[in-house]
């Protein structure tokens, strides 16, 4: 007779089934034979008489991952003895990495029934596991030893009692308490080396397509616990329903490894979301709204707008826009050129928006309606163009301004200010003892000649230095000169040009001049011991030079200013204040000289970039306002070493002095009704609310906006934005 395993068993009538919870046993290990065990008396139970004979299917203890048992039998007086040693007696529970630990007390273990002659045995206690089986007369039968036999012995600990009380059932006594359990999956043939073919005669207990389940350990539980939501039955047991079956298999789900030692991750990276990859937008974005730039150029920080002041303050998210004006052209994309003619550029009368795609026509073509403000404008007549019946122009789509989000207009004449002036680039360096130590000038002067044939404004460029320390160094680098010749001026209170012109001279007719200028620089300074600066009158001498024409100061600094105007103290080595209330005050300018020179520089169109080398403390706070006021940039290279730094100051200079430029521009951005710009960010001077002076933008430069709604303005579904950008033409 074959006893029954698994859930083969069918329950009693009138006895309800336990939930099927699977996947969260741990699987079974290999199996040896041992030796038998005999469980030890219960309370409840008759001991067995010394030489009795015991029933033909008297129980043993079961293996301790053996397959479902079922609901514990009730124990009667007439138990039975324990069952001789034979070939299908089961040996004890197996030690090793697989064992099952005793489960701990959780919050899904039953208190301990009474205990009589009718009452079921006390339940194991621990998630979802069973209660051993007593002893009666008619218990299943011990399990063969094979693949299935446990195989070492363990030793039994009895269950903990508990001291909280079950409610007791009105039908106690006349039926068995069921307890709700969980079968151990087993593991499928083949999963282990070395496992052993299943034995025919017990079928699995689970079907054969469902997956083994890795090996881990069973969580913690906490302490015991009765729940006051279950039925007052002897029944009632952990609510291993829907509920919780579908909490297991979701926490199953979210492991993502494989089996160990697999080379397979367990999921598909492919199919994870990612962020964006640089500047790469969505597809989809710009398909949705195709008459829009590139966000390359133009890029909202949200791609809503709130529609109301309530909704911005529960908003918590930037809302603002970064501009990039002059960035590189995405894809190799020309940005269209237009020329309007003799019609000039086509501007509203009131809000001055240029045409743009998002401009719609009206009266069979002779008007135009302003998006931003909705003013009705009249079409030159060289512009006029006939309507389809969809409103629509004919001409759209040959006219860039129609149906491109970015292009570029040429402006007449009355759009200047004065005539484009040549570029120009002046370079102030530094030649102190530090400077000539560091490397710096060989550095410095072997860029810059690398560079002549790839400045911007060729053959129109300029190009001029001067050199200081405790002294200022003026070079004439006349046409007609085979080497440059050097002015020092040592009155540092009142600079003075020491000639009117050939300081700053044009590049294709001093060629050569230059070049030896800079082929001499690293050796005409290397015994210098000078350890002064004097920036900020060499600045004052840099103004005079180029106030006429504008450009680019490029400043090479590599010694905390101490002579003249503009000197600064050493105040970053005082150590007391960091950490103190008193250290935003490093950030704060010291000297006001910085960012008055900044504001004279501006309004003479002069961009001024700043190179630091300080190896101490060098007040770039300070420093930094040449820079922040007229659209340049500060490059920080602290304790710099031509052999650790000089690749690095040779890219970044190299692209400073090589990549497009416009001089001498200003920008607006216009929005529509209900929002405006309140703050800038960025390098520039703010001229007037929303207009920014520019001496020189290339293609690295961005700004920030932030703004703000105007609840009662907000009346329509979409906002429009429109940036402009006037730079002279070179």
């Amino acid at each position: 007779m074959q006893p029954p395993m698994g859930n083969e068993r069918p329950p009693p009538p009138g006895r309800p089934v336990s939930a099927f919870v699977p996947g969260a046993a741990v699987p079974p290990p290999p199996f040896a034979a041992g030796g038998p065990f005999v469980p030890p008396p219960r309370q409840g139970a008759l001991l067995p008489q010394p030489g009795a004979a015991a029933p033909p299917f008297g129980a043993a203890q079961p293996a301790a991952m053996g397959g479902y048992r079922g609901p514990p039998p009730s124990q009667v007086p007439f138990a039975a003895a324990p069952p001789p040693q034979r070939p299908f007696t089961s040996a004890p529970p197996p030690q090793g990495p697989f064992t099952s630990a005793p489960p701990s007390q959780g919050p899904f273990a039953s208190a301990p029934p009474p205990q009589g002659p009718f009452t079921s045995a006390r339940p194991s206690q621990g998630p979802f596991t069973s209660a051993p089986p007593t002893q009666a007369p008619f218990a299943a039968g011990p399990l063969p030893q094979g693949p299935f036999a446990a195989s070492a012995q363990a030793p039994f600990r009895p269950p903990p009692s508990s001291s909280l009380g079950q409610p007791q059932s009105p039908t106690r006594g006349s039926l068995p308490a069921p307890n709700y359990v969980r079968p151990p999956p087993l593991q499928s043939q083949g999963f282990y080396p070395g496992a052993q073919p299943v034995n025919p005669q017990f079928p699995m207990s689970r079907p054969a397509f469902q997956q083994p389940v890795q090996t881990m350990p069973p969580p913690p539980m906490g302490p015991t616990a009765s729940f006051g939501n279950q039925a007052a039955y002897l029944s009632a047991g952990p609510p291993v329903g829907g509920t919780l079956q579908s909490l297991v298999e979701d926490f199953q789900s979210l492991a993502l490894s494989s089996a160990p030692g697999s080379l397979d991750p367990g999921v598909d990276v492919k199919a994870l979301p990612r962020p964006l990859d640089g500047d790469e937008e969505p597809v989809k974005l710009l398909e949705a709204y195709p008459l829009n730039c590139h966000p390359r150029y133009f890029r909202l920080t949200t791609h809503a707008i709130p529609a109301s002041q309530s909704l911005v303050s529960r908003w918590h998210l930037p809302l603002g826009a970064v501009v990039h004006p002059l960035a590189e052209s995405p894809n190799g994309e020309e940005v269209p050129v237009i020329n309007f003619g003799s019609a000039g550029v086509i501007r509203c009368r009131r809000c001055r928006t240029y045409i743009n795609p998002y401009a719609t026509f009206a009266d069979a073509g002779r008007k135009w309606r302003c998006n931003l403000c909705t003013l009705l404008n009249d079409v030159p007549g060289e512009y006029f163009c006939a309507l389809d019946a969809s409103g629509r122009r004919y001409d759209t789509d040959q006219r860039p301004e129609l149906s491109k989000g970015t292009v570029e207009f040429v402006a007449p004449t009355e759009y200047m200010v004065r005539p484009p002036m040549p570029p120009s680039y002046f370079f102030l360096i530094d030649v102190s003892v530090s400077a000539v130590r560091s490397g710096l000038l060989e550095v410095v002067a072997k860029t810059i000649k690398s560079c002549l044939d790839e400045l911007p404004g060729f053959p129109r460029t300029q190009i001029g230095f001067l050199t200081f320390d405790s002294t200022l160094h003026f070079h004439n680098f006349k046409s007609s000169l085979s080497q440059p010749q050097m002015m020092v001026v040592a009155d540092l209170d009142d600079v003075f040009l020491p000639l009117p012109d050939d300081l700053l001279v044009n590049l294709v007719d001093s060629r050569h001049v230059v070049e030896s200028f800079l082929d001499s620089l690293p050796n005409m300074f290397h015994d210098n011991v000078n350890v002064e600066s004097a920036l900020g009158p060499a600045l004052k001498a840099a103004f005079m030079v180029m106030s006429q024409i504008g450009g680019k100061l490029l400043v090479f600094q590599s010694t905390l200013p101490s002579l003249g105007i503009g000197r600064l103290r050493l105040r970053g080595d005082d150590v007391r204040a960091y950490g103190t209330d008193k250290e935003h005050t490093l950030r704060v300018p010291e000297d006001p000289f910085y960012k008055q020179m900044a504001a004279e520089f501006t309004k003479n169109q002069i961009a001024v970039d700043i190179f630091s080398f300080s190896e101490k403390y060098s007040d770039i706070a300070s420093l930094g306002s040449l820079a922040k006021y007229t659209g340049g940039q500060v490059y920080h290279y602290p304790s710099f070493q031509a052999a650790t730094h000089g690749d690095k100051l040779k890219h970044e200079l190299s692209r400073d002095l090589t990549r497009e430029t416009a001089w001498e521009s200003v920008m607006r951005i216009r929005c529509g009704k209900g929002v405006r710009f309140t703050t800038y960010h960025g390098h520039f001077m703010l001229r007037s609310t929303d207009l920014l002076a520019l001496p020189a933008v290339d293609s690295d430069k961005a700004f920030g906006m932030q703004l703000s709604l105007e609840e009662t303005l907000m009346t329509t579904q979409t906002v429009y934005f429109q940036v402009a950008l006037l730079y002279p033409f070179l």
